[in-house]
């Protein structure tokens, strides 16, 4: 029971100081916020002194701070404001110039304005005055008008054909004199540039010529071999004709048969042909045969490398195989002296060197001088000239439009280009190279007939006379039907007439003659 009591007044005893310990902490700490309190209201009674002291102290910095923005704000303004006005009196001083200047341009205006009304009025009344005299002048014209046509007898409509009449004369003497003298001085600097360009083509290259021959002649060893070669009853010659496509002729030459035919390929495949049969000495038609076909496969070969030497010759390259061996085949043909092949490669090279000096397409120009006979290897049967025959087959090989073009025009059948132009020009040096072109006699009187024929059809032509082989004609004109202007027109119109209507090698010289010639007999 004791141990009872005992641990219950502990119990107790502890309670109770617990309780007294929180009571005295509640009191502890009312106590300490009571002092907190107190402190916190003395600093803040303190902070509040202090920011009234600084606020005082501010504000009365703020006042003479104040003051003195407000003193140099005022002197500022002040001064400004005298900057300002002396400003003012500047613009009012200019301002008054510029009236005062104003003003007396006015009254300047007013001063011309009044001397312009002056003028005005003097004016009108000297426009009157002219009026009046244009009045007079036309009455007088009218009456000096009146008076010619009754002193010359003529109509006004006579005499304005009269005097048109003599103004046409007039014109046409001027035109002539100026045409005469363009035309020479035109003539002189082309003939001048075109003998400088023509010469060093010329001298540039050279070629021999051979007489134009449709047969060909074989040696034979002897007498004997002539029987061989007809054969009996002629089979081994009717054989070799039927296989060349030549005429064989035996004749009494002594040791030579003639081979005679137009075409020149078929007759040189005939003469290696017969020189092989007579070398071998078996002849008969079998044989015949084979060796023909054998020649004239070599002879594809032999068209094919005169074609590329050509070329060569000429610098042309890149030329299409076929037109190779076409142009291969001219190396068989002749035109008057003048191996075509030949010519080709010379006027080639002319054509080059003019271009050359001209400043154009060098290769170019050669190509068209090289092929610009190509056409006179095409077979006889095409129809057309060897120019455009030429241009034709080139076109089908892909060659240049402006080469098919100067090959087509290089005989003026169409219209040329510079490069047709210029082969037509060393086509032209080439054939009048000395003994490059034989003509017989028959044909040279023909062509100087026609020369004179067409001179002589022009209106006031009394006589014509072709002299100088031919390359020039000399017109003797009415001198009452052709003046000196109608002479020069006259000289140029048979030129060109020449030039359109006539085929003729080089130039040839126009000229006119005009001449009065006054005959009386004394008695």
């Amino acid at each position: 029971m004791r141990r009872f009591l005992l641990e219950n007044a502990y119990q107790v005893l502890v309670l109770t100081q617990a309780v007294l310990w929180v009571m005295a902490g509640y009191w502890g700490h009312r106590i300490v916020n009571r002092w907190r309190l107190i402190a916190a209201q003395r600093e803040a009674r303190s902070l509040i002194e202090n920011a009234e002291r600084d606020a005082a102290s501010i504000r009365r910095a703020a006042e003479v701070a104040a003051g003195s923005d407000a003193l140099a704000a005022r002197e500022d303004f002040e001064k400004q404001t005298t900057i300002k006005r002396a400003e003012l009196d500047e613009k009012e001083k200019r301002l008054i110039g510029r009236e005062a200047s104003l003003q007396e341009k006015l009254e300047t205006l007013i001063r011309r304005e009044e001397e312009l009304r002056e003028s005005d009025l003097k004016i009108a009344a000297r426009l009157a005055e002219l009026d009046r005299l244009k009045a007079d002048a036309q009455a007088l014209v009218q009456q000096q008008r009146d008076e010619l046509h009754r002193l010359s007898g003529l109509s006004p409509d006579e005499a304005r054909h009269q005097l048109l009449h003599r103004v046409e004369l007039e014109t046409q003497a001027d035109a002539a004199a100026l045409v005469r003298r363009n035309s020479q001085q035109a003539r002189a600097d082309a003939e001048r540039e075109a003998k400088r360009i023509v010469s060093i083509a010329i001298q540039r290259c050279a070629a021999h010529h051979v007489n134009e021959t449709t047969t060909t002649t074989v040696p034979l060893p002897s007498e004997d071999m002539k029987g061989r070669i007809i054969g009996r009853d002629g089979r081994n010659i009717r054989a070799f004709e039927a296989a060349t496509g030549v005429s064989l002729i035996i004749d009494e030459t002594p040791q030579v048969v003639v081979l005679s035919g137009y075409e020149p390929v078929r007759r040189e495949i005939a003469r290696v042909a017969l020189t092989q049969l007579v070398a071998d000495g078996r002849i008969n038609p079998g044989r015949i045969e084979e060796v023909v076909q054998k020649a004239a496969a070599d002879m594809e070969e032999t068209v094919r490398q005169a074609g590329e030497d050509a070329c060569a010759r000429a610098g042309v390259q890149n030329v299409h195989p076929e037109t190779v061996k076409l142009l291969g085949r001219l190396k068989f043909r002749h035109s008057y002296a003048q191996n075509v092949l030949d010519h080709g490669v010379e006027v080639s090279q002319l054509v080059g060197a003019m271009a050359a000096e001209l400043k154009l397409d060098v290769p170019l120009a050669k190509r068209v001088g090289l092929l610009h006979d190509i056409g006179k290897a095409v077979s006889a049967e095409t129809e057309g000239s060897h120019a455009i025959v030429g241009a034709e087959f080139l076109r089908k090989y892909d060659e240049p439009a402006e080469v098919v073009a100067a090959i087509a025009s290089h005989h003026e059948e169409t219209e040329p280009n510079i490069y047709g132009v210029l082969a037509s020009a060393g086509d032209a040096i080439s054939a009048s190279r000395p003994g490059a072109r034989s003509e017989s006699a028959a044909v040279y009187l023909e062509r100087l007939g026609k020369l004179e024929a067409l001179a002589s059809g022009f209106p006031g032509v009394e006589r014509s006379y072709a002299i100088q082989a031919g390359r020039e004609i000399r017109v003797i004109v009415q001198p009452a039907k052709v003046d000196d202007a109608a002479a020069t027109l006259l000289a140029r119109d048979i030129a060109r007439k020449i030039e359109r209507e006539l085929r003729y090698p080089s130039q040839i010289k126009v000229t006119v003659m005009r001449e009065m010639r006054v005959v009386e007999f004394a008695k």
